[in-house]
């Protein structure tokens, strides 16, 4: 099975920036924001996705998810049926002990709003929580990026 188990957290400070060794523009737009069924289409630089997530688990850290890399010109064009609210943002990938943070910065009507994640191999295992690491807000539905698509950073 295609399990996902990921951590969230918001993000106290600018400094992921120097410590990151790669970074990537995102943009993305959804098919269905149904949370039994959430269907994702992603552009990230010059490769497209196509993304499936199942329902998040009691804790918000796992879920079923599903991708495949699709063609970019496929991707594109399946953006311009996707519902209302495309998400943009840049993703920056930090490496910290054995684990990789990816930080999502935000752009457009979700501006402001910074959230770094995590994937574990299991829900309790350890990681090290980098100085620029705040509030831990995994399992809450408003952070979801199917969810900011439809009800932006701006209007909270």
């Amino acid at each position: 099975m295609m399990i996902e188990i990921e951590r969230k957290f918001l993000v106290l400070s600018e400094a992921y920036k120097k410590a990151s060794k790669k970074h990537t523009r995102i943009v993305q737009g959804f098919l269905s924001t149904d949370p039994e069924r959430t269907v994702r289409v992603r552009v990230k630089g010059t490769k497209g996705f196509l993304t499936i997530k199942g329902m998040s688990n009691n804790t918000g850290t796992s879920r079923f998810e599903w991708e495949k890399e699709i063609d970019l010109a496929e991707a594109e064009a399946l953006l311009k049926l996707c519902k209302k609210g495309v998400i943009d943002k840049c993703r920056y990938e930090i490496k910290v002990g054995k684990h990789t943070y990816e930080v999502d910065e935000f752009f457009g009507h979700n501006k402001g709003l910074v959230v770094a994640e995590i994937e574990l191999q299991t829900e309790n295992e350890s990681f090290q929580k980098p100085q620029w690491l705040g509030k831990e807000v995994t399992g809450e539905v408003k952070y979801y990026n199917a969810q900011l698509s439809t009800t932006p950073f701006c209007e909270w």
